[in-house]
């Protein structure tokens, strides 16, 4: 079992009391149900009553949609609810993870690149702080992995750095912000991500780190954040051979996700690193677990080698048949089963969910919605993205750039995702309002076999190139993708040696591996507003670059520096 009265819990005998008593007073039903944390979509009242009613949950998830919406559906769920749910949001970038009208404080990445550790609190507190007002109360976040792979297309700017010690740093203010805000966090995701090139929606990838690499990186990282007090731990569909071999003595015979993994999680996460608190596993239907086994075993057996809660459903009508059918045969223990479940239970308690559920403040009155993008929290985003913009590098010496010189610009949007039109409309804006004439490129609008290297350099004085590639799941990869054949059109940028050319990265602060020809390079991370404000504010002169490249964004090429 585990110890109610050690961190993360810190339970006094009456919340152990709690927890103990509500446990032996539940069905088996009751207790399978409070494995599950599915996400839910509808905000019916009468569904939503209907849904509980059937399965009994233990927590549950809402993408992000309008507060006042998220808000009463969960404090209807909650009334709802015999025992109090866990709340959950990917609160990993600012209040917008949850209610759309909350602050978009920043991806991890500029948070890292300010090199500024109270801007890792202020991260935790936007979140924490807005996701609580619509209800909240356990945050997927912060991720604490490593970005060391420049090809992984999923952590990218949605990690703080490939330095240890940043990543801990930040991750310690995130837990503490959190915490203060009675906000459960789930430090993502375990046994650690980003050095793979694939992506754990698509495939089961692999750490491949040896047991002395893994210990001095994510081994020192998740110490800290349990050290910190974190409640919770996600584990990805993310296997480990060193670890299974060390463990074994014996070189693992097939790939095993860590949420499958008894040795990565009750050997190495429990044992060694000591975790007492509530192994969660990562999202259900993702092919890095559906891939591994057949999902009838899988489900259950997830839970009985070692993860606490089950996150996500193919259909949740199945996956609790076969929890349940899974219990009756046995993979899934009576001794596993208790302790998962009083280990979500505890996590409730440490919350303190009992006593505001008795008072009926488990989700706060509408008048707590007035925080969302409040003037503090989107002040601190912006001096966030004001520390975080980085210049790669600008070897030609075109900045600062001004209408004078550089009047008539050339837009070309990089992107290919829904928030292209929201970038490339205030972009545009931005650069008119300074006095610049901006053109943006429309493939369908230039005559490729009819171009010529006079009529572009008699058109346009500078050529920007903006990048919006996002961080996005099951998209294998997040590199350029040009609009024209061979090197016609004015797409690709081959007239670097005939105009001025700019980069500016919103996404993907990789792009130097794909555009190595351009001499001016700028990562900002996150298209939010403020950042694309700071970064006019910055090629203009008005500003000093303050960031510091978390990465290397030369991709360890020569060619790329130049």
């Amino acid at each position: 079992m585990f110890d109610y009265k050690e961190k993360p819990f810190n339970l006094s005998d009456e919340k152990i009391g709690w927890v103990e008593s509500t446990y032996e007073k539940m069905t088996l039903e009751e207790k399978i149900g409070q494995l599950f944390c599915p996400v839910v979509f509808d905000k019916d009242e009468k569904t939503l009553k209907a849904f509980l009613e059937k399965y009994k949950v233990g927590g549950i998830l809402y993408r992000e949609g309008p507060g006042e919406e998220i808000r009463k559906a969960q404090s209807f769920l909650q009334k709802e609810s015999k025992i109090p749910l866990l709340t959950a949001a990917n609160l990993e970038y600012g209040g917008n993870g949850s209610a759309v009208e909350g602050t978009y404080y920043g991806r991890e990445m500029l948070v890292g690149a300010t090199g500024n550790t109270e801007r890792g609190y202020q991260l935790g507190k936007v979140s924490c702080a807005e996701g609580a007002a619509v209800g909240d109360n356990w945050s997927f976040a912060p991720v604490v992995d490593l970005d060391r792979n420049y090809h992984n297309p999923i952590i990218n700017v949605r990690a703080f750095s490939k330095d240890v010690q940043t990543v801990i740093d930040m991750g310690r203010g995130y837990l503490k912000a959190a915490a203060e805000e009675g906000v459960a966090t789930a430090v993502k995701h375990f046994p650690g991500d980003g050095i793979d090139e694939r992506d754990q929606h698509l495939v089961t990838s692999v750490n491949s780190l040896s047991v002395e690499e893994w210990d001095e990186t994510f081994g020192k990282i998740y110490e800290a954040m349990i050290e910190e007090g974190t409640l919770s731990v996600m584990a990805g569909h993310i296997a480990m051979p060193a670890y299974e071999e060390y463990f074994d003595k014996q070189a693992p015979q097939k790939i095993i996700p860590a949420t499958l993994s008894e040795n990565l999680l009750k050997r190495l996460l429990r044992e060694k690193l000591g975790f007492n608190g509530l192994i969660v596993s990562d999202a259900t239907p993702m092919v890095g677990f559906c891939s591994a086994m057949d999902r009838e075993h899988a489900v259950p057996l997830s839970i009985e080698n070692g993860c606490d809660m089950f996150l996500f459903n193919r259909n949740i009508d199945e996956d609790y048949e076969f929890m349940r059918r899974g219990y009756e045969k046995g993979i899934l223990s009576k001794e596993r089963l208790e302790e998962a479940v009083k280990r979500i239970l505890a996590t409730k308690a440490a919350l303190k969910l009992p006593e505001k559920k008795e008072k009926g403040i488990l989700v706060p009155g509408k008048e707590a919605l007035e925080i969302l993008s409040c003037d503090k929290h989107v002040e601190w985003a912006k001096q966030c993205a004001d520390e975080g913009v980085t210049l790669v590098k600008d070897t030609q010496k075109l900045l600062p750039i001004n209408p004078e010189k550089h009047r008539r610009i050339l837009l070309e949007l990089m992107g290919g995702f829904e928030s292209d039109e929201r970038v490339t409309d205030y972009m545009m804006k931005k650069l008119s309002e300074e006095g610049f004439e901006v053109t943006l490129y429309k493939k369908e609008g230039f005559e490729v076999m009819t171009d010529s290297v006079e009529k572009l350099k008699s058109s346009y004085d500078l050529i920007l190139y903006v990048g919006n590639i996002e961080t996005a799941s099951n998209k294998t990869t997040a590199r350029m993708n040009w609009h024209t054949m061979f090197g016609l059109g004015n797409n690709m940028p081959w007239m670097v040696h005939e105009l001025p050319v700019m980069f500016v990265s919103l996404g993907n602060p990789y792009h130097l591996l794909d555009t190595p020809m351009i001499k001016t390079f700028i990562n900002g991370y996150c298209n939010s507003e403020f950042v694309m404000d700071a970064v006019v504010d910055k090629i203009l002169g008005r500003s000093d670059f303050k960031g510091k490249s978390p990465i290397d964004p030369f991709c360890g090429k020569m060619d790329l520096r130049f």
